[in-house]
């Protein structure tokens, strides 16, 4: 075995090769009974099991052990989450490279323009950089049932509803794209998510969905 000198003419033992010790990472095993669950999330209920602040969360809709949220909706928003015991499913509908497209009824403050909603529809520059570009339509106003507390209005300003969708998941994504164009949100319900939809359920009913 040859040695080798370093640049001042030392001679160096040649370095023995060390076996990598770290452990490998295995695949999730997936559980013996796969569940998929579909929650309408109301308003004012943080996305998560626990709270020491005696805040709403999801145990007190959901009581089924083992499952967790696919992914998050914030405490203001509304509308459809996703939960599973499954790693890898959780992990196919969180992670970005899927980009599964998710939609949004969305209540804004003030009629949008055309240029408004152009700017939606590219992609608006927010602090952390632009967002791809979006689906957006305005709509007329769903059947939705009563927030509780009720949306605070400005009588002298008019708002109105647009289907928003995105293939993307920044913090309070949609609400700051909204204000970027000058369309501050109201009142946000996501009905949609991949092919997962909220459909009729009421605000903390669930439904298990075929996994």
């Amino acid at each position: 075995m040859s040695k080798v000198s370093d640049p001042a003419g030392r001679r160096q033992r040649p370095s023995a090769t060390r076996p990598d010790r770290r452990p490998r990472r295995q695949p999730a095993a997936r559980p013996a009974v796969p569940r998929l669950i579909a929650l309408n999330k109301p308003f004012d209920v943080l996305t998560q099991f626990t709270d020491d602040q005696g805040r709403a969360t999801l145990r007190d809709f959901v009581d089924i052990p083992g499952i967790y949220a696919a992914g998050r909706l914030d405490r203001d928003s509304e509308g459809l989450l996703l939960l599973t015991n499954d790693g890898r499913l959780q992990a196919r509908i969180t992670d970005p490279r899927h980009k599964l497209a998710k939609t949004y009824w969305v209540q804004v403050e003030g009629e949008p323009t055309a240029e408004q909603l152009a700017q939606l529809r590219a992609g608006p520059l927010l602090n952390d950089g632009p967002t791809r570009p979006a689906e957006v339509e305005q709509m007329a106003e769903p059947a939705l049932w009563p927030r509780h507390p009720p949306v605070r209005f400005r009588k002298s300003i008019p708002t109105s509803w647009l289907a928003i969708t995105i293939r993307e998941g920044r913090n309070r994504q949609v609400r700051r794209m909204t204000a970027a164009v000058g369309l501050p949100t109201l009142r946000l319900v996501r009905v949609r998510i991949g092919d997962w939809e909220l459909g009729d359920l009421q605000p903390g009913e669930w439904r298990e969905l075929p996994c």
